[in-house]
Order: structure tokens, then sequence, then C-alpha cells
């Protein structure tokens, strides 16, 4: 596998960097954390060599001066909002990221319900974090924000906020997904520490998009098909050009934004540390990369994968057309069709010849392989089987998992647990590996080989399982499936 992205390099000096601009304004810095602190399984396929947990390992580096505040809206309470990649409402993520951080000794200051407006669900969800004793803060919603600057920076604007007690030079402000109000939070924070005295920063931490490369990288056009939904669009930063005479990339939010928080800077601090909105970011993403080639050509796969993330979900009502479009156009702007995805043409040349459903996976090292549905298998099953008999240097025609084996699972899956799809689902076969690898020396072989597939593209021409799905985003590997439930041609092939 190719990387073009150094994880070391970017561990060291962007924990520096965090540390200069705490530095610069004396006491506190708040800063708001933009995408995922862990998990972050994007930035892992744009930038292959940067691990899913890169800025946590970062923030790890400043544990002794960092507290964290975990942001919540309650709007998203009232609506029991799912976090979509994980399946869980945003309640509920609250509580496991709080656990995550604990776990690597890191601090967890407090939760704070932004848009608070009298919401019961709000009230229920802060009496049982309270009885979990956690501590938690109201934060209010304001008529008019964030144009109302009078209002805002006022005593009936964030002097009517909870005053979040914190204690150490560094804080983080993050959240489940966007829209939670943490970047409210962290001005709500810079207005009441004001009037306490304590000077106060604030800074954005965003890894997309990169504001150092060009605005039609792939890197950065890979963001704007992931944030599709958002309706985010990338744009040259027009106040950093006026005010420096140097191109950087930023996004509409945050330069809509930044005249409005620049007003803020002026009322609380007499005047504003800052230029543009490129300023106000710490993100030093775009010096770690040491393969531009290798970091272009994922990034164009990830559009790709992007394209048929959206047409899957358009199938499954969770989608706009508006959102197949955009990416539709970033793929012509980038000069890209979903034939430049080569999993995608064999598991389709597989699937003229065998009429079954089919899966094709590219390995770390390049080499294609393919599978197809069985009365037995799932075609992402027996990929999966497929891919590591070939690793561990297994011939192919040796069935790692006898039928006698899968039969009684089948019968299981169906008879007693009323499944309509007696075929086995990739965890299954795991677990049916697992177990068989304490007895045959081949199946412990292939199990060991799991890691290996980090880094691979998969394509199938049925949608997949939820299950499915989450196995191989477990095991880093980058998926698409064409919009299709089944294929209707009978199956008489067998393994």
């Amino acid at each position: 596998m190719k990387y073009g992205f150094d994880n070391g390099k970017y561990l060291k000096i962007q924990s520096e960097h965090i540390k200069e601009r705490i530095a610069t304004f004396g006491d506190k810095l708040y800063m708001e954390f933009g995408g995922k602190l862990f998990d972050d399984y994007h930035a892992s396929r744009v930038l292959p060599g940067f691990q899913p947990d890169s800025k946590l390992q970062m923030l790890m580096q400043l544990k002794d001066d960092l507290e964290i505040i975990i942001v919540i809206s309650a709007v998203d309470i009232e609506k029991n909002k799912i976090r979509a990649d994980l399946g869980i409402t945003y309640d509920v993520d609250v509580l496991r990221l709080r656990d995550e951080f604990l776990e690597r000794g890191l601090s967890v200051n407090s939760v704070v319900i932004t848009h608070f407006n009298g919401q019961s669900s709000a009230e229920a969800y802060r009496a049982r974090l309270e009885r979990m004793g956690i501590t938690v803060y109201y934060h209010h919603t304001i008529e008019g924000y964030p144009n109302n600057v009078a209002l805002i920076d006022s005593d009936e604007g964030f002097g009517k906020n909870d005053y979040v007690v914190t204690s150490k030079p560094l804080v983080v402000v993050t959240a489940p997904g966007p829209g939670s109000g943490k970047m409210a939070v962290c001005l709500s924070q810079l207005y009441q520490e004001n009037k306490r005295g304590v000077k106060a920063g604030y800074a954005k931490f965003e890894t997309f998009p990169v504001w150092s490369m060009p605005l039609t990288h792939p890197v950065n056009m890979a963001y704007e098909a992931a944030t599709a939904d958002l309706e985010d669009v990338n744009m040259i930063d027009p106040f950093h050009l006026e005010a420096y005479g140097e191109t950087a990339v930023n996004y509409n939010r945050d330069i809509e934004i930044f005249p409005v928080m620049n007003a803020l800077f002026e009322d609380i601090y007499g005047q504003s540390p800052y230029k543009s909105p490129t300023d106000m970011g710490v993100n030093m993403i775009g010096s770690c990369i040491s393969d531009d080639e290798v970091c272009r050509e994922a990034s164009l796969q990830e559009i790709i994968r992007r394209y048929y993330t959206a047409l899957c979900n358009f199938a499954d009502g969770k989608a706009k057309e508006s959102e197949i479009n955009k990416i539709s156009l970033l793929m012509k702007r980038a000069k890209i069709t979903t034939a430049d995805r080569k999993t995608t043409v064999v598991a389709r040349e597989r699937l003229e010849k065998s009429g079954v459903a089919t899966a094709a996976i590219e390995l770390p090292d390049g080499t294609l392989l393919s599978a197809e549905s069985s009365p037995l298998l799932g075609p992402s099953a027996a990929l999966l089987l497929n891919a590591t008999k070939y690793l561990a240097g297994i011939e192919h025609n040796i069935k790692l998992i006898p039928k006698t084996m899968i039969a009684p699972i089948q019968k299981t899956k169906v008879t007693y647990l009323h499944g309509h799809n007696p075929r086995l689902h990739t965890d299954e076969v795991l677990v049916a590996l697992s177990m068989l690898s304490l007895l045959d020396e081949k199946c412990k072989q292939a199990l060991d080989q799991l890691p290996n597939l980090a880094g691979s593209q998969v394509h199938s021409t049925v949608m997949l399982s939820e299950v499915d799905r989450k196995t191989f985003n477990k095991l880093g590997i980058a998926l698409t499936c064409d919009p299709v439930r089944k294929i209707k041609k009978p199956n008489t092939s067998s393994l």
C-alpha cells in the first residue's frame, strides 16, 4: 500500500502549532473541533497514512493542558437525530464520546445542551446525565443569531447562558455532529470569560477543506462530495486574499459568518485578532502530505465512493437527488467516471457472466479478486474468504468452511430466528473461521490476514446489509455498492 501522508510529522507539528496559538492569547484557548476526533475514516481514505484516530493522538500529547466540553443541541435530542455512520442517536453518542475520552486519560469537563428553549426531552436528558455524575449546562436559543450582534453580545444574549467553569489553558469543544452549536459555545465562553477578566481566545480545528491546497485539488473536492448533504461549497477566502494577497481555501459557512464573528471579537476584545476565517484555523494537514499523487488518486476514488453512497441512500429514501447531482458535477470537474473504479468494472463483468450478485476487491498491492453469491454465502462473505486465502497463499479451490458447518447456521437463521436470507454474512463467516482456526492451520492463516485488508477497495453489485457494511468499515476497507437490492436471476452454482 502506498502512503501519501506523514502521520508522525502531523502529530508533532500540529500539537506545536496549537501550543503557539494558546500562547498568543495568554490565559485560555477555546478550540472548536469540527469533524471526528477519532474514527475519521474519510481522512484516512483521502490521505493514505493518516490514522483514523490521529487527531486524538495529537490531543494526547497535550492532555495535561486540556479539557473537553461535549456539545449537543436540544433540537437534536428532541428529534432523536441519528449519527449515520454509527447508527446511534446523538444523545447516546455523547456518552460514547465521553467514555472514549476518559478511557484515554483525557479530562471531560461537562456537557452543554445548546438551543435550549424549555424542551422537556432536553430536561429529561440533563437529569439522566446528572444522575450519572456528569455536569450539564444550558445554552439558550438567541433570537436573531448570528446576525443580531447587539443582542448576542449582551447580558440578554450570551449573558443568559450558563457559564462553563474550566481550569485548563486549552478547552476543546466537540460534538457528535454538525449543527450542534460548538462555535456559539466558544463565543459565549469568550463573552463570559471577558466579563470575569480572563483573556481567552478562539480557534477552529477543521480537517477539511485544506486551506493551503488549491480549490480544485482532489482532496478538497472529496470534502465537497462528503458534505453534499450539507450543501457546503469550497471557496477562495476573500478576506484572506484581501488581507495578505494570498490564496487560501475555506468553505461557504465560515466565510459567510466571518463578518459577524469579527464584530463579536471587536465587541469582546476591542479589536479582532483575526483578519480572515482562514486565520482562525489551526489545521496543518497540508504540510504533512508526503506524496501528492497518492493522495490525489485516493481522493478521486473517494469521490466515486461518495457518489455510490448517495445513490444507495437515495434508494433508501435517506438522501435527496440534489446530493447525487452535486457529486456528479464534481466527478465531471475531476474528469472521472465510475469506470475509473477498477472493482466496479470487475464486479460487473462477473455479474454479466454469472447472472448473480457479485463483488470484487482490489487489495493494497493492486491484485483484483472477485466472488459471487451462492446458496451458502453472500457475495461479500465469499469475497472475504477469497481475499484472505489469496493473502495466506492458500489455493482457491480449498474450502475453509465445510458445508456441514454452514448448514446448521443457516437453519438457525431461518428456522429459529425467522430470517429470510439463509446466506452467511461477513461477520458470521469470520466467527465460523475463528472457531475453525483452533483446529485448522489454514483457517488460522487466513484469519491472520485480516489486518492486511486495510486500504482495500470493494464493490458489490447489490446493496449490502448494515452488518456487512460495518464489517468492511472495521477492517478499513472502502466499500461501494450499486443501488440494487437483489439480482433476480436464480443462482444454481455452488461453492
